[in-house]
């Protein structure tokens, strides 16, 4: 459409992206819980136009490719609808650490080193003295699961609370016993700083359980209201007329993940996104006999990127800090994926004047879309 009115799509699409505070729609109608508690969507673009503006990767194409550049956006919803929640305990330990029992389950998805350092940042710690109790429902309460975005926006919001319900617990009974005034108590990662005397986190232990004290803190979250997360995709690429292989020259992407709780692992799952991506759109087809019996059963047929198919995606991460998530975080989780492939598409109609609607892009596609145009 953009091309038909003679726009510059970047421009067509920051002329009619949602903004800030508007209602979203979906199929089924207005959603009554989903809110834009930030937006990092005209950061993405930005990220879009400055690539474009300090590019060079095509004088890396080999002579006589067909070169073109394409970019798509997406937004998600930071959580599933329907309801999902989390339930938390916070304890201190005996040695001076900290027990965290949640629900959600690690499989790959960074969650205990990000619900680590949120009890951390808390309790005025360090992540090595908390240990983390998860999954296994004989010694943790319910959780619904680690799906649809929820370790962090969801168990993460009830780890905060927790670890915030114990630090004001710890604070009270510090102050009590050591007769100190409860605002010039500072909790610390081996004692705790009672208006200038150190009590160390052990002896508050010892005293709390001779008392009869629990120095324990609890959280819940409904993951309800729900905030949205923004992702952008760049590719620059070159196509070889003569064979129909695709080079990716740059990929650039840009994410809004609210305040980023861990930089370096969430830089990785935007990378590991667009690898998958990449997958669908390059390599991975399902082909089926007569029968309807999957041919493709086998990773000999079914290709997957390997680590040479992919190349360094450049990662620009939003300022923003999201007024649902906990300490204004917002999630990723499989959001990257989502504008690879339209961004891909775009980039290959750029560079060979062809609209490609059926991924894979396969090399012998190409070529013989290639060819007939010649024809």
């Amino acid at each position: 459409m953009a091309r038909r009115l003679g726009i510059d799509p970047l421009e067509f699409r920051e002329r009619n992206v949602i903004g800030p505070g508007e209602h979203m729609l979906s199929p089924g109608g207005e959603e009554e819980d989903l809110q834009i508690a930030s937006y990092g969507l005209d950061q993405c673009l930005q990220v879009v136009r400055d690539a474009l503006a300090n590019d060079r990767s095509a004088a890396d194409a080999p002579a006589g490719w067909l070169v073109g550049q394409g970019f798509a956006m997406a937004m998600i919803a930071t959580g599933p609808p329907g309801g999902h929640f989390a339930d938390v305990t916070v304890a201190l330990l005996e040695d001076g650490g900290y027990d965290v029992a949640v629900g959600t389950a690690e499989f790959g998805n960074g969650t205990t080193t990000v619900h680590q350092q949120i009890t951390a940042g808390a309790l005025g710690t360090t992540v090595d003295r908390i240990a983390i109790r998860q999954s296994d429902t004989d010694v943790v309460r319910h959780d619904t699961g680690a799906f649809g975005s929820a370790g962090t926006v969801v168990s993460g919001k009830a780890v905060m609370r927790a670890a915030n319900a114990l630090a004001e617990r710890l604070t009270a009974f510090a102050a009590e016993y050591a007769r100190a005034p409860r605002s010039l108590v500072r909790l610390g990662a081996e004692a705790v700083d009672c208006d200038g005397r150190s009590v160390p986190l052990k002896e508050l232990y010892a005293a709390a359980r001779e008392r009869g004290v629990d120095l324990a803190g609890t959280g819940h979250w409904g993951g309800s209201p729900r905030s949205v997360a923004f992702n952008s995709q760049w590719f620059r690429l070159a196509v070889d007329p003569d064979t129909g292989e695709i080079r990716i020259l740059r990929s650039v992407h840009g994410a809004d993940a609210g305040r980023v709780m861990n930089p370096m692992q969430c830089r990785g799952q935007v990378e590991g996104g667009v690898a998958q991506a990449l997958g669908a759109t390059l390599f991975e087809r399902v082909l089926l006999d007569d029968r309807g019996e999957v041919t493709t059963a086998a990773f000999r047929r079914y290709r997957l990127p390997a680590y040479a198919d992919v190349p360094r995606t450049e990662v620009h991460f939003s300022t923003t800090s999201d007024a649902i998530g906990p300490l204004g975080a917002k999630s990723m989780s499989e959001s990257p994926f989502n504008p690879v492939a339209p961004a891909f598409a775009n980039a290959l109609r750029d560079a060979t004047g062809i609209r490609f609607t059926d991924p894979p892009f396969l090399r012998d596609q190409v070529w013989q879309a290639l060819a007939d145009r010649r024809e």
